[in-house]
């Protein structure tokens, strides 16, 4: 088994793809449009078949993204290099984007650092 893609509503979908492709080197297709809902979404693909369905609607509720609570917490992204890890650290935070944590290496052993990227979204990128 393994899962399909990962779906999350965002505010403005054209900012939240580009992010994607730019930064973590994500295909966006053409998107979607329910006319009759209003209902937007693009899926944006990576090399290794993971996707990302980014999604939007009228009036969703828009809470507050604390780092500590309950439900999914982070998007990691393998990025193939400690080198690499450094580099896409250092130019999401020259690009304005909050560095929480790292680059590192855990008490677990992942090298990593965190990110506050999207949408007060955190970003995870690892070996």
């Amino acid at each position: 088994m393994k899962i399909e893609h990962i779906a999350m509503y965002v505010n403005n979908l054209e900012e939240v793809r580009d992010f994607f492709v730019k930064y973590l080197g994500g295909t966006s297709n053409a998107g979607y449009h329910n006319a009759s809902t209003d209902f937007r979404s693009f899926f944006v693909s990576f090399d290794d078949g993971a996707r990302i369905e980014i999604m939007n609607k009228p009036q969703m509720d828009d809470s507050e993204k604390t780092l500590n609570r309950s439900g999914y917490v982070h998007l990691a992204f393998s990025v193939g290099s400690k080198e690499k890890v450094d580099e896409l650290t250092e130019r999401l935070k020259q690009d304005g984007y909050e560095v929480i944590s790292g680059p590192r290496t855990t008490g677990d052993g992942y090298y990593e650092s965190c990110i506050i990227g999207i949408e007060g979204n955190q970003i995870e990128l690892t070996i």
